[in-house]
């Protein structure tokens, strides 16, 4: 039986009703807010190590995406549904009925894209915003096409329904798994704890979650990446001050530049930096460094 045991004791539950259906959300602490925003293909407890200590200092709101975890997963084509900007608009609503209107934003793999973009569209909503182990939609592509990076997933899950979905279908756990294993820096499940991997399994074993996540992917590859070219024409940076996070094995693998290099050229001029010892899964290979970074940075 799948182990799905309450990582978060503390914090409360909520289901908060949005126009994406029911958003699951948890809070703990006290101080000024702070949204922790998770990736693919996890949920909100990927954060099980960091959200308490962050507690100690910042009301820490930790929720699933749509379509992840325990958020209600519309019914989308063509990614329609699942751009970055509605997700953004998602956290606003969330937290807004948890009364913050202004609030700082942590957010990794996929939801570092919904934080980014939140803060280029929303940008009197957020004060403070870090991002772990991306570099902008915009420039994911340009590689991918160039061929710097091959990036097979973001090409493999954007291809249209239902042929993902089928193939990924046929064996869930092994696809995912791998992806864990092969984004981590030592290359294996070892780093990631076994209740939260059983979290993960629950999730994406569903079948109306493994369309979700393609379809945030479909959006990253059409909308999500025509919103970053608009923004880019016109000169649009992110407004409050940035930090990118970044581990020493996924991001920076055969690249020749820095992705806070990429940032300070595009969307974030004055953006700050920090290398953490860590694959693309901070927030569990390396917690304590990922829990310093952000203490010092909010």
């Amino acid at each position: 039986m799948t182990d799905i045991t309450d990582l978060f004791p503390g914090f409360a539950s909520h289901w908060l009703d949005t126009e994406a259906g029911r958003i699951f959300a948890r809070v703990g602490g006290e101080g000024p807010p702070l949204v922790l925003l998770h990736g693919f293909p996890q949920t909100h407890v990927m954060w099980h190590e960091v959200a308490p200590a962050l507690a100690r200092r910042f009301t820490t709101v930790v929720m699933d995406l749509r379509g992840y975890g325990w958020s209600s997963a519309p019914p989308s084509e063509g990614g329609t549904e699942y751009t970055k900007r509605k997700m953004g608009e998602d956290v606003v609503s969330v937290m807004g009925q948890l009364g913050h209107v202004r609030f700082s934003i942590a957010g990794h793999d996929r939801g570092a894209r919904v934080a980014y973009r939140l803060a280029l569209d929303h940008p009197g909503h957020v004060a403070k915003l870090a991002l772990l182990d991306i570099i902008p939609t915009l420039h994911v592509w340009e590689n991918i096409l160039s061929g710097v990076t091959p990036a097979a997933h973001w090409r493999f899950l954007s291809e249209p329904a239902p042929k993902p979905e089928t193939e990924i279908g046929r064996a869930p756990d092994a696809y995912y798994d791998g992806l864990l294993a092969k984004w981590a820096k030592g290359q294996s499940l070892a780093c990631f704890d076994a209740r939260a991997v059983g979290h993960y399994r629950a999730s994406w074993n569903d079948p109306s979650r493994i369309h979700a996540m393609c379809e945030d992917y479909r959006a990253g590859a059409t909308i999500d990446l025509a919103q970053d070219e608009a923004d880019q024409a016109l000169g649009r940076t992110i407004a409050c001050p940035t930090l990118v996070a970044t581990g020493d094995f996924y991001l920076t693998k055969g690249h020749k530049e820095a992705p806070v290099e990429v940032w300070r050229r595009s969307f974030a001029p004055q953006v700050q930096g920090v290398l953490i010892d860590s694959g693309h899964f901070l927030a569990e290979e390396n917690p304590q460094a990922t829990v310093d970074a952000l203490m010092e940075f909010f």
